[in-house]
């Protein structure tokens, strides 16, 4: 199976989803939006990984690559891709579905309980998230559900956390492939964002459990791999 993803900062990338994909025996390819990278032809993947970012997809003036990005989501789902996103990329795949994106009430940034719905449970997907549990989240918009889509996921901060749209486009609002490594790259790039707020830590108390983000991943590889067996 071919994944292709879509990165969109040089220090956002798969993470714990890339030695996934090896185990698994994936191929992998990539286009750095940042780096001025082409987009592939459809028929060059058969998964679509869309990561995260610190712009909003509202920005298309300061980010010429978020109109073609936009365009390309839209066209892979059409095409019946698999197509997962993650916080920015969930933004851009709700965007894509005619799920509006907007600013939340709060900035989450940090490790934060989210709850699966009920309506998760009418999802193959969905049995494979967590009934709950502690995930990192680096966000300050949000996005409204999509038509058609389910609501699979909520926190205290934000309740539209994760949507699945026909068993195989999934849109996660938080973390569940962030790494050690890859939360101190976050939290080194945009320090600027650890402001006061009632869901925003601090990095120390982000980074001070390592543990977490061995949960976390292990909630990411079940995730995939159901999202693997559904669309087999």
């Amino acid at each position: 199976m071919n994944i292709h993803y879509l990165q969109h900062v040089s220090f956002e990338g798969l993470a714990s989803i890339e030695p996934w994909a090896a185990t698994r025996g994936h191929r992998i390819t990539a286009t750095r939006l940042h780096a001025g990278e082409p987009l592939p032809q459809l028929d060059r993947f058969d998964w679509l990984v869309v990561m995260g970012g610190p712009m909003n997809i509202y920005e298309d003036e300061k980010f010429p690559w978020l109109a073609a990005e936009k365009r390309f989501i839209k066209s892979a789902i059409e095409a019946g891709k698999i197509v997962l996103g993650v916080c920015l990329g969930a933004q851009l795949i709700a965007g894509a579905l005619g799920g509006p994106v907007t600013r939340n009430a709060h900035k989450e940034i940090g490790w934060f309980p989210v709850r699966k719905t009920a309506a998760a449970a009418r999802s193959r997907v969905g049995e494979a998230l967590p009934e709950e549990l502690e995930v990192f989240h680096w966000h300050g918009d949000t996005f409204a559900i999509p038509p058609g889509a389910l609501h699979a996921a909520r926190s205290a901060a934000c309740e539209s956390q994760a949507f699945i749209y026909d068993e195989r486009v999934v849109g996660l609002q938080f973390h569940l492939e962030t790494t050690p490594e890859s939360a101190r790259l976050l939290a080194a790039h945009c320090a600027d964002e650890l402001v006061g707020g009632p869901f925003i830590q601090t990095a120390g108390a982000m980074l001070a459990d390592e543990r977490r983000f061995g949960r976390i991943n292990e909630a990411m590889w079940k995730l995939l791999d159901r999202l693997q067996e559904v669309n087999a």
